[in-house]
């Protein structure tokens, strides 16, 4: 009996402190700062139903979406706020070559991938979300 309760009790304790974190990468590819604003809502959405410290939150911006991590972007406020929420902003730097965009031009805080559709099949490979919203 002393091994059947602590039998249960290890996979209690596991099931418990075991977990791994959900992640979830979220695509931002179209020149549309309602797009950007749906993805920001949606990382937000997902920590406030998961909680903040149960998942990993990726928003990779490649093509066209680029500009929702520029310096100048209309959603630039609340990157912001996504980055204090640890949520990871990622631009593609293959984008950023063949628009002739700087790492000066981009929102400060941000993070760098070589290639964001690559980036974006790697995470899903690694058993990753995928959103495109």
């Amino acid at each position: 009996m002393r091994a059947l309760i602590g039998f249960l009790l290890l996979v209690l304790s596991l099931s418990v402190f075991g977990q791994e974190k959900q992640k979830v990468v979220l695509q931002v590819s179209d020149n549309d700062p309602a797009k950007w604003n749906l993805a920001l809502n949606n990382a937000r959405n997902i920590q406030q139903d998961l909680g903040k410290e149960n998942v990993q939150i990726e928003i990779v911006a490649y093509g066209p979406g680029l500009g929702m991590l520029k310096a100048d972007s209309k959603v630039a406020p609340r990157l912001a706020e996504a980055l204090d929420r640890s949520v990871g902003l990622l631009a593609c730097e293959n984008t950023m070559h063949n628009m002739h965009v700087e790492k000066a031009d981009m929102y400060g805080g941000i993070a760098y991938v070589q290639a964001g559709v690559t980036h974006i099949m790697k995470r899903q490979r690694e058993g990753w979300a995928y959103i495109r919203p």
